[in-house]
């Protein structure tokens, strides 16, 4: 359960700054989910900075697109993308408005609502693994692409909702290589995590797909 102490919504500053200073500091943070069935919520325990026009991994190096219209900002707004045709995942965005850089959650621990994140997650062998990976994180959430452009901040009702949680002491962070990227974005180390903990995802280097004949 969430402690009341770690109920405190982050305020908009928090994401108000640059994509480096956010991704680890989002770690033992936790996001909420509204649903009519319930509230979910996840403690972050990995996650991945992407740069916008500085990181050819992100989705907004070559500039604003429908698509990516969202990663733009304000900051502390959620980012929803579909992949492989199949998936969701969402990210959270940061720095000045105008300027494209956000954080992928890419995992993290159920610590409310795990019921329906159950309901969600039928294929999870145990409750590590409801949301580890972002695609699993944003099932066992519920998150799709409705949800793009929610803001995470906001005051009142709010479907997507980020506390303050408990900080991870630097001691306790790792970084290393992004999971699955490619080319010349594949190098940076913005991939962090909370060392020693089972829900974080396991790293796998890109692999490149082969085209359908």
């Amino acid at each position: 359960m969430i402690a009341p102490t770690d109920r405190t919504p982050l305020p908009r500053e928090f994401f108000d700054r640059p994509v480096l200073e956010v991704a680890p500091d989002l770690l033992g943070r936790i996001l909420v989910r509204t649903t009519p069935d319930g509230p979910v919520a996840v403690r972050l325990t990995e996650v991945e900075a992407y740069d916008g026009p500085n990181d050819p991994g992100s989705h907004a190096y070559r500039g604003r697109t429908a698509r990516n219209d969202v990663m733009f900002g304000p900051p502390g707004h959620v980012y929803v993308y579909f992949t492989y045709g199949m998936w969701f995942c969402m990210n959270l965005v940061c720095g000045p408005e105008g300027r494209a850089s956000a954080v992928l959650l890419r995992a993290g621990e159920v610590v409310e609502g795990v019921e329906h994140a159950r309901k969600r997650r039928l294929s999870a062998r145990n409750d590590k693994e409801l949301a580890k990976g972002p695609a699993r994180l944003a099932t066992a959430l519920g998150v799709d692409r409705a949800l793009d452009g929610t803001d995470a901040c906001a005051s009142g009702e709010t479907p997507l909702r980020m506390l303050t949680g408990s900080a991870v002491a630097s001691d306790q962070v790792l970084n290393g290589p992004r999971t699955g990227v490619a080319g010349d974005g594949g190098v940076h180390p913005w991939r962090f995590w909370v060392a020693g903990d089972p829900t974080v995802s396991p790293y796998r280097a890109h692999v490149p797909r082969r085209r359908r004949s």
